[in-house]
């Protein structure tokens, strides 16, 4: 199902995803339109211990501007802003980035639940969310946070997942919007996000 809206009441998109993240981002990122201009922040989990490479991984899978999110950094347009192996990335009341070595939240740090409410307090009905796969419920409580400020919330439909636990928890604990196969996912934020 489309969604009909004015796309100017969209500012941002944030996307959680862990367990088989990296081939549902580039299926996701490899069907976004060039004209797809709204910021996105990723949390995908990841070891803490590795040497980071997710913006890199991504830069050649996307027509985006693809970037590890800094502390202090001003959210643009046209990002896709990646949270960094062992730090939680936040929203700021001023609109840009935070990192913390906060405590793990889930179990994760990066966690998609801080990233998600972080963002919803400052976006509000402005935000779209999307919970991707994973083997946990990390991200069930910052869809919550997204709803109950008005944005909209969107997961993977559990049988295109390649770990099913997380758009599960997500759908058994969100009064979601939209189930999305993956291989339509790309195409359904072009729908109600493109500038």
């Amino acid at each position: 199902m489309k969604l009909h809206c004015n796309k100017e009441h969209h500012r941002a998109v944030v996307i959680g995803a862990s367990a088989g993240g990296l081939a549902a981002m580039e299926c996701v990122l490899r069907e976004l339109s060039p004209s797809f201009c709204l910021p996105i922040l990723l949390v995908q989990h990841i070891s803490p211990n590795v040497e980071s490479y997710l913006a890199n991984h991504f830069e050649n899978r996307s027509q985006l501007n693809v970037k590890e999110g800094e502390d202090k950094e001003p959210i643009r347009r046209g990002n896709l802003y990646i949270a960094p192996p062992n730090y939680h990335m936040m929203v700021e009341v001023d609109g840009s980035i935070a990192l913390s070595i906060d405590a793990p939240v889930n179990y994760s740090r990066p966690s998609i639940d801080v990233l998600f409410e972080t963002a919803a307090d400052y976006f509000g009905h402005e935000l779209v969310g999307v919970v991707l796969t994973g083997a946990n419920s990390d991200g069930a409580k910052g869809l919550q946070r997204i709803k109950q400020k008005g944005g909209i919330a969107v997961v993977q439909s559990v049988e295109s997942a390649e770990a099913q636990a997380m758009p599960q928890a997500a759908i058994d604990a969100v009064d979601v919007d939209h189930i999305v196969p993956l291989d339509q996912m790309g195409k359904f934020l072009n729908s109600i996000c493109e500038c």
